[in-house]
């Protein structure tokens, strides 16, 4: 009762701050539904050994929520291109396509001509504010990706992934349009074997074949990114040592490429090599935070996504663990009064937490009620994916199997190579100005008008122009007539 009433207290005194918002930092966990939350959550009040359920992650602390349907036009269960182009560029769009509309196809290079939508990132830019990604992923994944390129498929990475026909049509891969789209000050995650020409060694892993570079067309982008910077110091750096040398007051462009390709998972990172996902939000943070226009910053981890896939359920948890850690530091280096901070997913997995068990129980543990043939099984299971495991009409038998361990394959329904995604609503948790703009049961693409509302980037500049210069002035606004959805964000 003290701590209901305490709560309501802290509610009835909350105070909406309508200031613009100079940053935006939008924090978003590929894969990461409620369910993943909430078992993350009591994960990690488990690693500081506190029975869990109380726990409170740092997102949890934001004031305002809402949910988000997470749909694309052509599938009731989306991908991540296709959400990250709704809630970054505003507009709800086809599967695996990125920074383009429905009109779109998948894989056709010709349907994209003409349909192309920028993002926030780029309305950012165009504002005059300082931009940044950092991910866990390689830097052409769809989520980041979205933020500068267009592509009727997301996984045109390099030029060697694309078919001949798309490249005959006029279509460019998506690492290339990392360097010519938009002037990115923070890049920050995997992805060196797409920059480099076919052959090239990773400096990291010189005898393997696999991360070595895939380029056809002989370009190395890293080289070209640096002679573009001409008059800047701009930094590019793949290793711990290097990246903890730069020094952001005199930084003006920072591009780190820690893996060939995709991070590894937190719990598996040799930390002498690769900094945390927290570490690499701090330096963006700190280099972007210079500009007196303010930044948009995206920050993704990617990876929650992958150990779901894999059904490996301690790797997803620990990946989200590891980035609520960096919503921590963001809020740590930023002015709530200033900076609208968002906490958001992509979309859910086929993910539940079921049966009964204790409280306090390992979240990574067993049932403590058997099932009716007599076997226990984990509290967290798939839907589908690798982890179905039946031999003879039987379930193995767990009783001698450590489920916490972190390369332990939950059990699932239906046998897939790889777990889907799930469709329900993703929650997006908002602090700072505008935040209660994030309210409610909203289209995932309603994210993006809302953040530039509130920023004062893009079409809409109506938050600004109802902002009086001086207090004593009055001016009559004109109401903005606004334009159609697409023709906002169109290039």
């Amino acid at each position: 009762r003290a701590q209901g009433a305490k709560a309501l207290q802290a509610a009835l005194n909350r105070k909406l701050n309508t200031n613009v918002a100079k940053n935006i930092m939008l924090f978003l966990g590929d894969g990461m539904g409620i369910t993943t939350i909430t078992a993350a959550r009591i994960l990690k009040g488990q690693m500081h050994n506190q029975s869990g359920e109380e726990t409170v992650m740092t997102m949890d602390t934001f004031p305002h929520t809402g949910l988000l349907k997470t749909y694309s036009v052509d599938f009731q269960i989306p991908d991540s291109s296709s959400t990250a182009t709704a809630y970054l560029c505003g507009v709800k769009t086809n599967l695996n396509t990125v920074g383009v509309n429905a009109a779109a196809r998948n894989g056709i290079c010709k349907t994209q001509k003409g349909n192309e939508v920028t993002s926030i990132l780029k309305w950012a830019k165009d504002a005059g504010k300082s931009v940044g990604i950092v991910t866990t992923t390689r830097v052409q994944h769809a989520t980041p990706a979205t933020t500068y390129a267009h592509s009727a498929s997301r996984k045109w990475y390099s030029d060697a992934d694309m078919p001949a026909s798309a490249k005959k049509e006029g279509c460019t891969d998506i690492a290339s349009q990392l360097l010519k789209n938009t002037d990115i000050d923070v890049i920050i995650g995997g992805g060196r074997k797409y920059m480099t020409p076919k052959g090239t060694w990773d400096p990291e892993y010189p005898r393997d074949l696999s991360s070595s570079g895939k380029r056809q067309d002989g370009r190395h982008l890293i080289s070209d990114w640096q002679k573009m910077k001409v008059g800047k110091v701009a930094r590019y750096v793949w290793n711990r040592t290097d990246f903890d040398a730069v020094d952001p007051d005199t930084t003006d462009y920072l591009m780190a490429l820690f893996e060939p390709g995709d991070l590894r998972f937190d719990v598996e990172r040799d930390p002498t090599m690769d900094p945390s996902i927290a570490e690499t939000t701090e330096k963006a943070i700190r280099i972007l935070s210079k500009n007196p226009k303010g930044f948009f910053l995206l920050v993704e981890g990617g990876r929650i996504d992958q150990g779901h896939h894999a059904s490996r359920a301690s790797m997803a948890l620990h990946e989200t663990v590891a980035f609520d850690n960096a919503v921590a530091k963001g809020l740590e280096l930023t002015n709530e009064e200033e900076t609208l901070t968002l906490v958001t997913a992509d979309h859910s997995h086929a993910f539940t937490f079921n049966g009964y068990p204790f409280r306090g129980q390992s979240i990574l543990g067993k049932s403590p009620l058997y099932g009716k043939d007599m076997l226990p099984y984990t509290t967290l299971m798939y839907g589908n994916g690798p982890g179905y495991k039946v031999v003879d009409n039987k379930r193995p038998d767990i009783r001698k199997v450590d489920t916490q361990s972190k390369d332990y394959v939950q059990l699932s329904a239906v046998p897939l190579d790889t777990e889907t995604h799930g469709g329900e609503d993703v929650a997006v948790l908002a602090r700072g100005p505008m935040a209660h703009l994030f309210h409610g049961v909203q289209e995932q693409s309603y994210l993006a008008h809302a953040m530039a509302y509130a920023g004062c980037v893009g079409r809409d500049l109506r938050h600004c122009e109802s902002r009086p210069q001086h207090t004593n002035t009055k001016r009559i606004l004109t109401p903005l007539k606004l334009l159609p959805l697409y023709s906002c964000v169109i290039v």
